[in-house]
């Protein structure tokens, strides 16, 4: 630390004692200041455990009380008397300045990070956040909300060159190395190590830790493989350029890190440096509810539901040009960085306990302007991001497996997941290609539910000029999305009309019962569901989380997917409704609202195995990049899976006025795919 920021720090230090003491502040004002006091010197006892080592050599059972002596205050039943519930801080500190008060607490959780990484300048600019917010209240004239608000705006819009340039560094630099190195170096049968991480850590990541130091290693090599060969084969296979490379990001949860550990050195030996960084902590780099990096289980999945709002504090048009000249300015300053970046490898989990949250009348919510500069800035984002990490040369792979949440079984479940990753994809491929020779001669496919499921869609294909050497529909294996199977194709928004609907599923995380869009010329002119009892409420709800505050969203994606295996184990088990959708989208027709499956490349060459060049991908929207990018591409991409026992038919449209059905009663009736009916012969 540098004298100045050292004299900084010990000063606000002090302070920040003196307030934990005595507020100066009276009533529920001062409570929260005095408890918010008492969390920054939590704070810096975290510090100066990390800065000593402490940590490291004390024992597990001290490890887990510390751990949730950092989380208590927003776990379990404590989060209805904690100041970051918004609904709790509204009913203490009032509407003026509850709200604004549960954002600023929200925020300074945020330190926990910064005191396990070391990033000094990060505490400090909270720790001196706090005190100019309490000098504000220490006045005989209280701020007004207004001035509160322009106070943690400026905080936020001033600071972004910080916590925006870290974010992109964090994305890009392999020399910030936290999370790798304790993968690394770590004896990962010692299950101390899952709290060297900062993260919440429950009984689901050391169970996790310990059922996987129960496996041999072969077993985890061959696990570990499927990841890396998958995210190896996508280059090949797409004609990317992997030898341009020399970094990959690896997403996980934390519990797996026996297999990361050799996919680390997988990557290693493609001569790829694996980067993993923590999801962000700070609402400037959040998007909503989402975490996109490495995690641990949440202390609390509704307090984060109750904060995704947060950005109405600061989302007008100054701040999305602010930040969008930082992320500019970032992605620059590691411009070489970037470019020999690969992109992302994930592996996501299932199994969770289910969660639908509550809607807060107090939760912070953008407002119609305030959604179109958040639309405004994913957008733009975006155009910077594909400028320096180049979508026509990165690519992904993505897989999953359940945690001990799950159930009993996790065993079992586990090993039948290992079983469908590693799947035969040349059977399905042949299989496949059976499916697309027909669908290739269509001009509509015609989606029926049924069993309760209204579903009637008719969906417009792209028509071919040259059918010997071009397809519609992509044969999908294993590569980038693991496991196999389905074909897929951009639908033409044009003549895509009618009404998807499904009974219940999760999507990202959050339930959804009786979900029903409906699509006209492709684009989504209606939109409901039944999570609520007030109509606008589920709107909202499907507004904020589905569509992302677009007023419409087109059919980015039609598929079939293929993987009766993978229907049936979720049967078997009872966890089809816990499966993910990189999973459930496989196990029966599904669309995505949002963009296509190729934005950013749809000037990249694809072709099926049988050689044949995929044309379909882009519409009407995308097909705008062209003219005006920010009306081509909106940023988001959500899978829903309609389930086979849910589905009445999938008929071919010919030209001609005849019919070729795929699937008629759920089951598949084209002449070559029978073979994927055995799996419903066994439970």
């Amino acid at each position: 630390m540098e004298t100045i920021e050292k004299e900084r720090w010990l000063l606000a230090k002090e302070r920040i004692e003196e307030i934990a003491r005595e507020p100066e502040i009276d009533g529920t004002l001062g409570i929260y200041f005095q408890k918010t006091a008492d969390f920054l010197m939590l704070m810096q006892k975290a510090w100066e455990k990390t800065e000593s080592g402490t940590l490291k050599h004390a024992s597990l059972e001290e490890l887990k009380v510390w751990n949730q002596t950092l989380y208590e205050d927003i776990a379990g039943d404590a989060y209805q008397r904690s100041f970051a519930n918004p609904s709790y801080a509204v009913a203490e500190l009032g509407e003026t300045y509850g709200q604004i008060l549960s954002f600023v607490y929200a925020e300074l959780r945020g330190m926990i990070v910064y005191a396990y990484e070391q990033r000094a300048e990060e505490m400090l600019i909270y720790m001196e956040l706090f005190l100019q917010l309490h000098s504000a209240f220490c006045t005989e004239e209280l701020p007004t909300k207004e001035e509160l608000l322009q106070d943690v705006y400026w905080f936020i819009s001033d600071n972004s060159d910080i916590s925006v340039t870290r974010r992109i560094r964090e994305q890009l630099d392999p020399s910030l190395s936290f999370f790798r190195d304790i993968i690394m170096e770590a004896d990962l049968e010692d299950l101390r190590y899952l709290y060297q991480f900062g993260e919440y850590i429950t009984d689901t990541e050391i169970q996790t830790s310990q059922y996987l130091n129960t496996l041999p290693l072969e077993e985890i090599e061959k696990i570990a493989s499927v990841f890396t060969e998958g995210y190896r084969i996508g280059f090949l296979v797409n004609q990317k350029p992997l030898y341009k490379k020399k970094t990959v990001n690896i997403r996980y949860c934390i519990g797996f890190e026996r297999i990361i550990r050799q996919a680390v050195i997988n990557f290693q030996k493609m001569g790829l440096e694996s980067i993993l960084y923590r999801a962000a902590v700070s609402r400037v780099n959040m998007r909503e509810a989402n975490r996109i990096g490495c995690y641990g289980t949440s202390a609390n999945r509704q307090y984060e539901y109750d904060h995704k709002g947060d950005a109405a504090l600061f989302m007008d048009k100054a701040f999305v040009e602010r930040k969008l000249g930082v992320l500019r300015t970032a992605y620059e300053t590691y411009k070489e960085l970037a470019e020999v970046h690969a992109g992302p490898a994930v592996m996501e989990v299932f199994g969770e306990k289910p969660f639908e949250p509550e809607g807060k009348t107090e939760a912070l919510k953008l407002n119609k302007k305030q959604q179109e500069n958040q639309v405004l800035l994913n957008s733009r984002a975006g155009q910077i991001t594909n400028e320096y990490i180049k979508g026509e040369e990165r690519s992904f792979t993505i897989i999953a497996f359940p945690v001990p949440d799950i159930g009993e079984r996790f065993p079992e479940i586990f090993a039948d997941t290992v079983k469908l990753n590693t799947l035969d994809y040349k059977t399905w491929q042949k299989i496949q290609q059976k499916m697309i020779d027909v669908l290739d001669t269509g001009t509509y496919v015609r989606i029926k539910g049924s069993n309760g499921n209204q579903t009637d869609l008719l969906v417009a294909l792209k028509s071919m000029e040259d059918p010997l050497h071009e397809t519609v529909f992509e044969n999908c294996v294993a590569d980038v999305n693991i496991p196999v199977g389905e074909v897929f194709t951009s639908p033409k928004l044009k003549g895509t009309k009618g009404v998807l609907h499904v009974s219940g599923v999760y999507l990202d995380g959050l339930y959804y019962k009786d979900l029903r869009l409906t699509f006209c010329d492709g684009m989504i002119a209606e939109y409901t569901c039944a999570n609520y009892q007030e109509e606008e409420e589920n709107k909202r709800y499907l507004r904020e989380n589905v569509l992302f505050h677009h007023k419409t969203l087109p059919m980015g994606e039609f598929a079939i997917g293929t993987n009766t295996t993978a229907y049936m184990m979720g049967k078997k088990y009872g966890i089809a409704g816990r499966l993910p959708i990189l999973i459930a989208e496989k196990m029966g027709p599904h669309f995505a609202v949002g963009d296509t499956c190729f934005s950013w490349e749809e000037d990249v060459v694809t072709c099926n195995p049988d050689g044949k060049k995929m044309i379909a991908k882009e519409n009407e929207c995308s097909m705008l990049r062209k003219e005006d990018v920010e009306k081509a591409y909106f940023n988001c991409h959500t899978d829903i899976t309609i389930p086979y026992d849910e589905l009445g038919e999938i008929v071919v449209l010919h030209k001609d006025g005849t019919e070729t059905a795929i699937i008629q009663e759920g089951r598949f009736v084209l002449e070559g795919t029978e073979y994927l009916n055995r799996a419903f012969e066994v439970i």
